[in-house]
């Protein structure tokens, strides 16, 4: 039995064949050309999942289910996106849609929810029932996954973690209305502004230096990484600061929800244990009561795949 995952973005959509052992076995993608209308975009949706299975000789009989994955908030056994601002759905029925060209069981859900369950079932937290998987990146994203299964709220609408205030007085702007959000702290988007604003006033710095054609506006998350590694102070002093914020929030999550592992991906997780030692580390000085930190943080292991398998295998869990 196959599985078809597939994570719909604002710009492409990536679909993947996926067998029993969670392996991605052949992919297809293409844009998604947001500007049309959502029976477009899901004709387009399903003419890609025919040809992954085109690809293996498979009919609809071989084909368990259809998972997709998509930003916003969804009905996941309705297959109905309640609402996404970056593809401009209201209340579409891709269920109903794509059965019209493939006649298989079709579920939905949040992207950064797939991923979290990609990365239980075969990734960095396999093997662990209780996991909040944080996404840094433009903002903070999160997924919740309590006893194997995700977890939506009772509205759908759960994991919005990025928009938890760490900072209440003079807190930053954040685009949801409110201020102080840890995403405007610890996502790669924050690392990104601090280190040029840190560039600007400490020239003598490698961050310039190490920057693409020596331009401060091509700094970027791998930039201050780098130059913190080179023994850069200026870099250094960033990431320090950056880590403890990271830390600020992923000790409320263990406070909150006491997962067994806490996942960091984004394309900071690369950075895998000099990231997620010194997270750790501040995490356990926060710990409440100064009990020992018993949750595993590490850093995710999928990538891009987490959210095609996670989509994939949306029916076996829900």
């Amino acid at each position: 039995m196959y599985y078809i995952g597939v994570d719909l973005g604002g710009t492409n959509i990536a679909v993947g064949l996926v067998d029993e052992n969670y392996q991605i076995i052949e992919s297809v993608s293409g844009p998604t050309k947001r500007e049309r209308s959502s029976e477009e975009i899901l004709k387009d949706m399903a003419s890609l999942c025919k040809e992954v299975m085109d690809k293996r000789n498979l009919s609809e009989k071989d084909i368990h289910s259809i998972g997709v994955g998509s930003p916003g908030i969804a009905s996941p056994k309705e297959g109905i996106i309640l609402f996404s601002n970056n593809l401009g759905f209201d209340h579409v029925n891709v269920k109903n849609e794509i059965q019209k060209y493939i006649p298989v069981d079709v579920y939905v859900e949040n992207d950064a929810n797939c991923a979290a369950l990609g990365e239980v079932l075969c990734g960095a937290a396999k093997g662990e029932k209780n996991v909040v998987v944080v996404t840094l990146g433009t903002g903070i994203g999160g997924g919740i996954i309590i006893d194997g299964k995700i977890y939506g709220g009772s509205f759908f609408g759960a994991g919005e973690i990025g928009h938890t205030v760490i900072q209440m007085t003079d807190g930053l702007a954040c685009s949801c209305g409110r201020k102080g959000c840890w995403e405007q702290y610890a996502s790669a988007t924050a690392l990104i502004r601090d280190a040029k604003e840190a560039a600007k006033n400490h020239p003598e710095s490698k961050l310039i230096a190490m920057a693409k054609n020596q331009d401060a506006q091509n700094i970027n998350a791998k930039v201050v990484f780098d130059a913190a590694q080179e023994e850069d102070e200026t870099a250094k002093e960033l990431l320090n600061r950056y880590f403890r914020y990271i830390a600020c929030g992923v000790t409320n999550v263990i406070n909150a929800l006491e997962p067994s592992a806490v996942v960091i991906g984004g394309g900071i997780s690369a950075q895998k244990e000099y990231l997620t030692e010194p997270v750790t580390r501040y995490v356990q000085e926060e710990m409440y009561g100064g009990l020992q930190l018993k949750t595993i943080i590490k850093a995710a292991t999928l990538g891009n795949d987490a959210g095609i398998i996670g989509a994939a295998l949306l029916g076996t869990t829900l």
